[in-house]
């Protein structure tokens, strides 16, 4: 197996034990300002390492890139990969990649409040300038290093894969041959340490396949639910389907006498079976016949939930932006338009269910999971246990798909809870209906927006209401200010449109017996859906077209960028078979600015057939254009997933869904042809994992509209009302 391809775990003693085992190296901290350690095995403060990843290079050539950013599918192993190959002037298959132990010091992400963290669509925004600045200050050492080995001056030796050449007398020397000179040598001046500018970049903007990839098809690849050691138990676990609830009835007697079951653990909310293998786990579970206590929440319903958003809809909120006279505009409108939208609670659904490995020794733990938050499990371990930080060890892994579920410990807080009562290591297994039925869920929002349209169909009033559950209140407290959810906002906020007159406000509301968390996208996955939907109500009421109406009113050049891209590639306004209907959106989220074009089919019974998904992007520079199409298509398949079947609903204080069949997935052949078109762009990088699944829902509803006059203003589509007739 190439070693680029391998993701080692370490924890910090570990590291140094093997860097010292080299016996020198150069080693170097990308933190922002850049500083150099001593090489590995020379005296070192106790904190050699500043915030942030960082890079060594050892005697041997391997560049290794200690990574704080986790690895779900997203392709971020390869692109952060190839900003530090780009400056350092190595192969991108020439970087060896280790998953970084929990260090908020270290690997803090400045992006999401400086923890170590994985999400938002935030990693090359973050690690754009330092990554790229690391490797030009390892470089510019090494060359150094060269000139004066051979007495030359640095200007006439260049880097090129791994060595610095001497073109003049055709010398040449490795990067691990100069190691040890160039940890020697005093950090170079901030004006020597010159960034390549993207007209020289040789590898950042190309297609790179990803270097994981050749092992997930081999089936090498290790992900937490992989996770094997000696002497380990497996255990199935049952939650209480209300939340809040408790086990009241447990056949024990029943469970242990199946084979392979050594003991079954009771916890406040759950009921665990372990056993030697998963079978004999899964068996035990259902022998138990669990009664619960339900608790307080059993009278939860949807019903109850929506009347409740209805009812605070009529309040005012905590204000997100107020820009002139929005009442007076609408009171004084040629015309008016009001709407209401909703948008369901979601699961997450990733292909790899909850799970997580620990053994538990009394005055240590050890950890073995996926998790986009290390520092965060590490540290909600060590309080709910009383063990000091440093006695839980995280060993991360591959994630199965995260979506935002794997921004929370919950699943690995339930596993040390079972642990701490079970002999040896235990991996605690969800089955997919305890994932689903347990998940923390997309909000449920509920959304009024009002316009006013001069004698010209223009928009001259604005006024949004978003009522909604606030994930950052509890997830990030400093960052929920004054009452306001900046993510609840995201997206209706800050519309990229001329508005003269706008007023959008927040309301908070918790439903009861339900938990919101991030989902792929959040915010903005409800709000483009409404703003971007209504500004097509706003086009029809005008008697525009969709198109000229938006081109009419963009106020950002690169958002008017992708839109003309998106039709151009689409074809827009060229026919379209019977039944067929062409629908747009466009938006400015997660610091990219994309449009996605949708072709849709209605048949005479309701059913919808997307067939083709344009999507136009301007993301700043592309480092890996192979990973933006790839999460393209990906976002677009997930968003696409929820517009048209994705519904958390509540009965009896219980998640009525439970695995694929009644929480549907998009089935392969339903999948649509997906076009990605990227905006050359010489801007940093914004982030894009989690922007195309926020443009689709309004481009397929929008399309619906266009091939039927029926307007979509609640998800998931019901098909019902789209049948002829209806």
């Amino acid at each position: 197996m190439p070693a680029s391809s391998r993701a080692v775990r370490l924890d910090r003693r570990h590291f140094l034990k093997a860097g010292m085992a080299f016996g020198g190296g150069l080693v170097i901290d990308f933190a922002l300002p850049l500083a150099l350690t001593p090489a590995l095995g020379q005296a070192t403060p106790p904190r050699e390492f500043a915030p942030n990843a960082f890079v060594r290079i050892d005697r041997t050539s391997a560049v290794t890139l200690v990574m704080p950013m986790v690895e779900m599918g997203q392709g971020i192993y390869t692109a952060v990969a190839m900003l530090l190959a780009e400056e350092l002037e190595v192969g991108v298959d020439q970087v060896r990649l280790e998953h970084a132990p929990p260090d908020d010091e270290l690997y803090g992400n400045t992006e999401l409040g400086h923890e170590q963290a994985t999400g938002h669509s935030a990693s090359i925004p973050s690690f754009w300038a330092p990554l790229r600045r690391a490797g030009a200050v390892a470089r510019t050492l090494l060359v150094d290093a060269a000139a004066q080995r051979w007495a030359v001056d640095a200007g006439s030796c260049k880097a090129q894969r791994g060595a610095v050449l001497h073109p003049a007398t055709s010398r040449r020397l490795t990067y691990g041959e100069l190691a040890d000179a160039a940890g020697a040598l005093p950090v170079p001046p901030s004006d020597r340490v010159v960034l390549k500018r993207p007209e020289d970049f040789s590898l950042i903007g190309t297609p790179v396949k990803r270097l994981e990839g050749p092992d997930k098809v081999a089936g090498r690849t290790e992900f937490g639910i992989d996770v094997r050691v000696p002497d380990m138990k497996i255990a199935a676990v049952a939650i209480s389907p209300v939340l809040g609830g408790k086990p009241r009835v447990v056949n024990e007697a029943a469970a242990r006498a199946v084979a392979g079951v050594h003991q079954i653990v009771t916890t406040e909310e759950a009921v665990a079976v372990v056993a030697d293998h998963t079978w004999a786990a899964r068996k035990g579970l259902k022998a138990a016949a669990i009664e619960w206590e339900d608790g307080g929440n059993a009278a939860v319903d949807s019903a109850a939930i929506l009347e409740q958003f209805e009812a605070a809809s009529r309040q005012p909120g905590v204000v997100a932006r107020r820009d002139g006279d929005a009442e007076a505009g609408l009171n004084g409108a040629a015309q008016r338009v009001d709407a209401v939208y909703q948008m369901p609670f979601l699961a997450h659904a990733a292909m790899e269910p909850m799970n997580c490995t620990v053994h538990w020794k009394g005055n240590a733990c050890d950890i073995w999971v996926g998790t986009q938050v290390p520092t965060r499990t590490q540290a909600r371990v060590a309080e709910m246990t009383g063990l000091p930080k440093d006695a839980v060890t995280i060993h991360n892994h591959f994630l199965g798909g995260g979506f935002g579920r794997r921004l929370e410990p919950d699943g690995t807080l339930l596993a040390v809870t079972i642990a701490r009562q079970v002999n040896g290591p235990v991996k605690v297994i969800w089955s997919r209906e305890e994932d689903i039925r347990h998940d923390l869920y997309r909000p449920f929002y509920y959304d009024r927006v009002s316009a006013a349209l001069d004698a010209n169909g223009a928009p001259v009033a604005w006024t949004h209401r978003i009522v909604g559950p606030s994930v950052l209140a509890r997830w990030a407290p400093p960052f929920f200010q004054n009452g306001l959810d900046s993510d609840a906002v995201d997206g209706a906020a800050k519309p990229p449109y001329r508005l003269p007159n706008i007023h959008v406000d927040y309301v908070r509301v918790e439903p009861l017996g339900i938990q919101t968390a991030f989902w792929r996208g959040v915010g903005a996955t409800h709000s483009i859906f409404v703003v971007e939907s209504f500004i097509d109500e706003l086009a029809h009421a005008a008697n525009q077209d969709p198109l000229a109406y938006r081109k009419g009113l963009i106020s950002h050049p690169r958002a008017l960028g992708v839109l003309t891209l998106a039709a151009e590639k689409a074809g827009w306004g060229t026919p379209l078979p019977k039944g067929w209907g062409r629908g747009i959106s466009v938006q400015f989220a997660f610091g990219s600015y994309v449009s996605q074009i949708a072709e849709v089919e209605v048949t005479a019974n309701g059913s919808v057939r997307v067939h083709r998904i344009v999507c136009a992007a301007d993301c700043g520079i592309a480092v890996n254009p192979e990973t933006i199409a790839a999460q393209t298509e990906g976002g677009a398949l997930f968003g696409l997933t929820a517009a048209l079947f994705g519904a958390i609903t509540l009965k009896n204080g219980r998640v009525e869904q439970s695995n694929f069949h009644d929480y549907r997935p998009l089935r392969m052949n339903q999948a649509p042809v997906i076009e990605t078109h990227l905006v050359k762009s010489a801007e940093s990088p914004g982030g894009f994992g989690e922007a195309p699944t926020a443009a689709v829902a309004p481009a397929v509803t929008n399309a619906i509209f266009a091939a039927t006059g029926k307007r979509i203003r609640t998800l998931p589509i019901n098909t019902a009302l789209l049948r002829a007739g209806a």
